[in-house]
């Protein structure tokens, strides 16, 4: 699948200019895709790659390419939502939630039923932000390997 998408986005960034930019993946798990313009590289979460289909992953990087044309400025206003939508992005949410629910390595359950997912073990205790705002030994997260 790695293939394909490196394919897709090669495709799509010679088809809307994108020259300057490079293409790669990266270890998130909970956002889909990012445009960083200081290094000029547009990456992909690989957790999406390998739980997303092509449409999904085609969505993410029309929705980067159109921050790389828009510029840092832009953020998600007017002209990058414009820019988006002249793209063929649909504008649908990819849920950040979900790509960490399906590819993290440890989940964690708070005493009021609260999941959290790490890719790592956490080192220190950490509480539910659901239960309580701030650190709270009645709220632990109890973390295991899945």
């Amino acid at each position: 699948m790695q293939e394909r998408v490196i394919e897709l986005a090669a495709k799509l960034f010679q088809q809307h200019g994108i020259v300057n930019y490079s293409f790669g993946f990266d270890r998130a798990i909970r956002r889909a895709g990012v445009c960083n313009y200081r290094d000029k590289r547009i990456t992909l979460s690989k957790h999406l790659v390998l739980t997303g289909d092509l449409h999904q992953i085609e969505q993410v990087l029309l929705h980067e390419i159109a921050h790389a044309l828009c510029g840092e400025g832009a953020g998600h206003g007017a002209i990058w939502k414009n820019k988006a939508t002249e793209l063929g992005y649909l504008h649908q949410r990819i849920d950040g939630n979900q790509i960490a629910r399906e590819s993290a390595r440890y989940l964690g359950v708070c005493p009021g039923g609260h999941e959290h997912f790490r890719s790592r073990k956490p080192t220190s205790l950490l509480s539910c932000k659901h239960c309580a705002p701030k650190f709270s030994r009645r709220h632990l997260i109890d973390w295991s390997l899945r």
